[in-house]
């Protein structure tokens, strides 16, 4: 093997970056202002991500709201439960057109998505089973980009070039999700290679429960649980990291696939859309280490022992807890959590259900009295995304893949409105520090 000592050491040191130089020259790292909000870098006519409210240049805290194109995601949700019926469907194509669909358009809109489900010849083989992946993202980013190659003219960016672009990659992420979960079960883990044909007609939750099911078997609740999933997580705004991406990648007149499936890549990481996998491990690790999920006290002393790194994976976090914007409440977790005990209460999964409540009420006054730490905290959608997945037998390799397959409708709407009205590439500056040194010949060095 080669030796890359000297490469390795170079790394650790030519990379580091004394902190106070970011204070000395001004600079809000990540793209943050001190109080934790963002840097103002566009504007949207998309989505509204509401946490607080600024109050003589102080954030004060608020109940948390999620507003699609004008409509609350509560009253989105509400009314696909009120009416016993499918949303994901409509939400995306409310982000895609910014109005509501009517009963026709709807119509025509899931036609148009089953149209466009099955892979170009050729594709499932050369794309997916030849190159196994041993993380669905990675497979995912792959497949989008790959499509790059099957159409005929894959750098136009006109108006009917994107649209029917982002229709086509919508409609096959279900499909791409579940090909290479099974492909990598298959290479990696020695089980069955399953593939079933697509069923039109079915709604994005129910094709997934249906390709995904060896039976093939679901029932009408577990789908409508699932496609709440997908509704909630369909945007959340221009700042967050991967719409972010998907924004400067855009601006630099790129074609569409490379800008999807450069967002897939950022909604891998474990500080974004990955998060939900630490949330899991710390649930696995509370109730292995916890004998009476039901006792407070023994739950607070264990939660005690995370914040204070004794417990847990040593970060000193409880993963669910806490969010970037909102403080009071996130929305998507309030709408999950009332649905999560639906399907929950009178199951082998309430005590589980019942924990995870626990730890939510625990976790503020545990903060405040470990830490100090006298800022507002809710639950993050993260808490119990997992949960209802667990509920639901989605595997865990899938978790942060139905996070894209349902993103993938916000990350076009932002790219139109970047492609339309944004008309510059985005371009931070870096502030320089290095010093100018005198060239030495290679013999003196």
């Amino acid at each position: 093997m080669e030796n890359l000592n000297e490469l390795y050491e170079a790394y650790k040191e030519e990379n580091r970056i004394d902190p106070k130089l970011y204070e000395a020259y001004n600079v809000k790292r990540g793209l943050r202002n001190p109080d934790g909000s963002g840097v103002l870098a566009g504007v949207t006519n998309i989505c509204s991500v509401h946490g607080y409210v600024l109050y003589e240049g102080e954030k004060e805290p608020d109940e948390g709201k999620l507003i699609f194109r004008g409509y609350s995601i509560n009253d989105l949700v509400d009314a696909v439960v009120r009416e016993d019926r499918f949303g994901y469907e409509e939400i995306a194509y409310l982000l895609i057109a910014g109005k509501l669909p009517s009963a026709q358009q709807l119509a025509r809109f899931r036609t148009m998505l089953d149209e466009r489900r099955e892979l170009p010849g050729g594709f499932f083989e050369d794309m997916i089973l030849k190159a196994p992946s041993k993380n669905i993202m990675n497979k995912l980013a792959r497949s989008v980009l790959s499509l790059y190659s099957y159409d005929d003219e894959p750098d136009v960016m006109s108006v009917e070039h994107e649209v029917s672009t982002a229709l086509s990659i919508i409609a096959k992420m279900p499909v791409f999700m579940v090909n290479a979960y099974f492909v990598k079960q298959r290479y990696f883990e020695n089980e069955s290679l399953i593939m079933h044909p697509i069923i039109p007609g079915l709604s994005t939750s129910e094709l997934i429960l249906s390709l995904l099911r060896p039976d093939r078997k679901y029932t009408d609740q577990e789908a409508k649980l699932l496609d709440i999933m997908l509704m909630l997580h369909a945007e959340h705004g221009g700042g967050n990291n991967s719409t972010f991406t998907c924004r400067v990648l855009s601006s630099s007149g790129t074609d569409p696939y490379s800008a999807y499936s450069a967002a897939i890549g950022s909604l891998k990481g474990p500080r974004h859309g990955g998060a939900n996998h630490k949330v899991l491990e710390m649930h696995k690790d509370i109730m292995a280490n916890v004998s009476n999920w039901e006792n407070e006290d023994e739950v607070a002393d264990y939660l005690t022992k995370i914040l204070r790194k004794e417990a847990g994976d040593g970060s000193g976090l409880i993963y669910g807890m806490g969010h970037a914007v909102y403080t009071l409440s996130d929305p998507r977790a309030v709408i999950l959590k009332k649905n999560a005990e639906k399907m929950a209460i009178g199951t082998e999964f309430e005590a589980e259900y019942r924990l995870l409540n626990l730890i939510e009420k625990l976790t503020p006054k545990l903060m405040k009295a470990v830490k100090g730490s006298a800022k507002d905290m809710c639950a993050n959608v993260d808490m119990y995304s997992g949960f209802v997945y667990k509920m639901l037998g989605i595997p865990e390799d899938l978790f942060t893949p139905l996070f894209a397959v349902s993103r993938m409708a916000g990350w076009c709407a932002h790219r139109f409105e970047e492609c339309t009205t944004g008309k510059r590439i985005i371009r931070p500056a870096y502030k320089s520090v290095l010093k100018t040194q005198d060239y030495a010949p290679i013999a003196s060095r």
